[in-house]
């Protein structure tokens, strides 16, 4: 549910839920990278629940095809080989807001973006003296982050959530979207697929997960998705903790979407939850992962029945993140 795209004239257009509802330009999709916030959607359904205590599979099944330890110096900006930032308020073409009434601009500054010369990246969203918010979105570049067939993918990414002291607007997340969004301005979400891995909204130390596929209104749910709902998340404000999501086709009949945190499963989408050509098309392909801290928007609107940001909402706070890795199985 992190960003959702959807297309102004669907029915119900208000951004529900990794990232609920809103007003959108006619005609327009724009990938959600945050619907997940939902409580639970019609598509979360008992098939789709973990074994208590399920864990990922071994590290040595799997090879790293990308890792960003973030590194730099002190107060430097990202790889620009291995990073893109999204500046504005939107991709060119796309919807507005990012499709989800979120507030602030995104920029390239390291005041929003930047290496802390400690090992870690952080994404921090600061108002300006006359009430205007700017934030941090980054992109991977590649956009073939795939399973093979046959084989798996695994997205991971350890993290410590904002910790602000009044939260209510701050929406952090850790999501991928399909490779075709990106020529497109995500006008053909959400038949392209996205993977929430981690949404929290207004500061609850929490987090959900959500899968986004097919059309608006349609077998998926969307614009809110299939999705967790939100989920307890026990010192994610305090400590790192780590996300990931395993894209399994290692049964051509059966494929399924995985979601874990600390290694314990939290939460699984199974193929046969809908049709076969939906499925392909959201999930058989290249994915980019993306990074961003919102403020505002439809996924804390719908949590706390309320319009966000709050007036005394704290700015500053900053998601760090320890790394990112890309990996893959083809057993």
């Amino acid at each position: 549910m992190r960003r959702i795209a959807f297309s102004g004239t669907s029915p119900g257009s208000e951004r529900r839920p990794r990232r609920r509802l809103l007003t959108v330009l006619a005609a327009l999709s724009l990938p959600l990278a945050g619907l997940t916030g939902l409580a639970g959607s019609a598509g979360s359904a008992a098939a789709s629940e973990p074994a208590a205590g399920t864990r990922t599979p071994a590290a040595a099944d799997w090879t790293t095809v990308f890792k960003d330890d973030f590194n730099g110096a002190a107060g430097t900006g990202l790889n620009t080989a291995d990073w893109l930032y999204d500046k504005g308020t939107g991709y060119s073409g796309g919807a507005a807001n990012w499709g989800t009434g979120e507030i602030e601009t995104s920029t390239d500054s390291t005041d929003n973006v930047y290496q802390d010369g400690s090992g870690h990246m952080v994404i921090k969203p600061v108002r300006d003296a006359s009430g205007h918010w700017t934030s941090g979105r980054v992109e991977t570049q590649r956009t073939d982050f795939a399973a093979p067939a046959g084989g798996q993918l695994q997205l991971s990414a350890s993290l410590k959530q904002p910790d602000p002291a009044s939260g209510l607007g701050y929406w952090p997340a850790f999501w991928a979207m399909g490779a075709d969004a990106r020529p497109t301005g995500a006008t053909n979400w959400p038949s392209i697929g996205e993977l929430d891995i981690m949404e929290d909204v207004n500061a609850l130390s929490q987090h959900s997960t959500t899968f986004h596929c097919g059309q608006w209104a349609g077998e998926c749910h969307d614009p809110d998705g299939i999705s967790s709902g939100l989920q307890a998340c026990a010192g994610c404000q305090s400590g790192y903790h780590t996300y990931s999501v395993i894209v399994d086709r290692t049964n051509a009949s059966a494929e399924q979407l995985r979601f874990y945190l600390d290694g314990v499963q939290t939460f699984a989408v199974n193929q046969n939850e809908v049709s076969d050509a939906t499925w392909k098309a959201a999930v058989d392909h290249g994915f980019f992962a993306i990074f961003d801290v919102a403020i505002g928007g439809s996924y804390p609107n719908k949590v706390c029945g309320c319009t966000s940001p709050s007036a005394d909402i704290s700015s500053g706070a900053g998601m760090s993140v320890d790394w990112f890795s890309a990996d893959v199985s083809k057993s």
